[in-house]
């Protein structure tokens, strides 16, 4: 129900107030798909602040509707990498035809905010603080449960790219679960062309590119990974928050990789049962959802994390629908 269609106005609207309050003028960010850049360009609407997003060159030109979006709520969005930055042109030089990454869109957003003294830079998942933000989707789903009675909750699931979504949703259950009110299996669902948890190093590593920001313990496949431009492009970063990577070192959160064909499989199969069309990052966690209520028929309680609605990435379900994906 959030006007951009996702989870991030959660730490979106918060962030941008923060900032507000404290006397900024501006925000630089990344995006992937587009959600978080759609999200942050609405709250900053909201508190006078002027956005500028860098959109990962592969979701810019695939998803011309969420610039679209972003420019709406009064955002500045431009391809990445661009020309704009140094860190951009030296990818450009190694790479002209390279389809992005976060990595590098990162590294574009934090090179603008460090020269203007007016302007900081807004992450939108990875951090502390957006995990922070992220677990009133986890609160609010623990509360839906008592109100319909739920004996106890048997599994959740949800996507995870940079991770701040997945664990937004899983901490609060994994509360229940440490004080023994119940235990429920915990799954991050991730693309198989970025299987962060489920072939990543746990290490230290830079959240950029170009190595500008601060060293995080994590699970990565580095800093210089660039994944094959899959339609997820919310999911195509290379490392996970440190928070939900210290559970799953701690063997609270376990991680599965989803094929793209999956992922829009069972997100057509969602679709034309709820009547919902879930973003392609949604689907991977519907997809091994419906995996594992296939493994184990038995009643259970099964939580998804439908993080995004899909009608802007409709040309996405088309190409799967013709068989072009």
């Amino acid at each position: 129900m959030s006007p951009v269609g996702s989870h991030k106005t959660n730490s979106a609207v918060a962030q941008a107030y923060y900032n507000s309050t404290d006397g900024v003028r501006k925000l630089t960010t990344e995006t992937g798909a587009g959600q978080w850049g759609s999200a942050l360009s609405y709250a900053g609407a909201q508190f006078g602040l002027e956005i500028e997003v860098w959109q990962v060159r592969a979701s810019y030109e695939s998803k011309p509707y969420r610039g679209h979006l972003m420019r709406t709520y009064g955002g500045t969005v431009h391809s990445s990498p661009s020309t704009l930055t140094e860190a951009g042109r030296a990818i450009l030089v190694k790479d002209p035809n390279t389809t992005g990454s976060l990595g590098m869109a990162v590294s574009e957003a934090v090179e603008v905010a460090a020269a203007d003294p007016e302007a900081r830079y807004a992450l939108g998942s990875v951090l502390n603080h957006v995990v922070l933000h992220q677990t009133v989707i986890g609160q609010e789903a623990v509360a839906q449960l008592a109100l319909v009675e739920a004996d106890g909750v048997d599994a959740v699931f949800g996507c995870a790219g940079g991770g701040s979504n997945l664990a937004g949703l899983s901490f609060p259950f994994l509360r229940e679960k440490i004080h023994g009110r119940s235990n429920p299996r915990i799954v991050a669902a991730e693309p198989a062309a970025c299987p962060l948890i489920t072939e990543g190093e746990y290490r230290y590593d830079h959240g950029d590119v170009a190595g500008l920001t601060p060293l995080l313990k994590m699970h990565t496949l580095g800093m210089g990974f660039v994944p094959d431009p899959i339609h997820a492009g919310g999911l195509r970063y290379h490392g996970m928050a440190p928070a939900l990577s210290h559970t799953v070192e701690l063997g609270l959160v376990e991680g599965v990789a989803i094929s793209q064909h999956d992922a829009f499989a069972a997100g057509v199969q969602f679709a034309r049962r709820q009547g919902i069309v879930p973003a392609p990052e949604s689907t991977h966690a519907i997809a091994a959802a419906a995996k594992y209520v296939a493994d184990d028929p038995r009643e259970q309680v099964v939580v998804i994390g439908l993080s995004g609605h899909g009608q802007l990435d409709l040309p996405a379900f088309a190409e799967y629908l013709d068989g072009k994906l």
